[in-house]
C-alpha cells in the first residue's frame, strides 16, 4: 500500500555531512522524496516531535541534542513507506543494528543516531503535520 511516512536527518547527520547518503538510499529503495527542507528545530517542536517520551530519563537529553544543529526533515512516499523506511534505517538500540542500515553503517551511539523514522502511520501523519503544514 502506498502510505507516506516522516524521516529527519538529525544534527549528528548534518555534521557528518550524510545528506546525500542518507537521501541516497531511500531512494534506491524506491521512496520518493515529496518534501524536504533544512531546519533549525526550535526546543518547543522537538518537544511536540518527542512528545511520547516526555516522562523518560533521556528527554532532556534528546531534546538538546535534537536541537544541537540544524536537521533535513522530509516527506517520504512509497509502498508501505514506514515499515520500509524502518528497515533502511536500522534499530534504535545499537546491539540490534545490522550492517547496511544506516544506523547500522554510520551509528554505535543510542540518541545520536543519524535519522529519525516514524514508527507507524499514526505517528508518520503527526510528525509530518508539525513540519509540514
Amino acid at each position: 500500500m502506498i502510505e507516506e511516512t516522516f524521516i529527519m536527518i538529525k544534527p549528528d547527520g548534518v555534521k557528518k555531512r550524510l545528506i546525500g547518503e542518507v537521501i541516497k538510499r531511500f531512494e534506491m529503495k524506491q521512496l520518493e522524496i515529496v518534501d524536504l527542507k533544512m531546519v533549525d528545530i526550535t526546543r518547543e517542536t522537538a518537544e511536540k516531535l518527542y512528545e511520547m517520551h516526555e516522562t523518560k530519563v533521556f528527554f532532556d537529553r534528546l531534546i538538546n541534542f535534537t536541537i544541537s544543529g540544524p536537521a533535513v526533515v522530509m516527506r517520504i512516499r512509497g509502498e508501505d513507506a514506514v515499515m520500509n523506511s524502518r528497515v533502511i534505517v536500522g534499530d534504535t538500540y545499537p546491539d540490534k543494528r545490522l550492517p547496511g542500515s544506516i544506523r547500522g553503517d554510520f551509528s554505535p551511539f543510542l540518541t545520536e543516531n543519524i535519522v529519525h523514522a516514524s514508527s507507524s502511520k499514526e505517528d508518520a501523519q503527526r510528525e509530518i503535520n508539525i513540519f509540514f503544514e
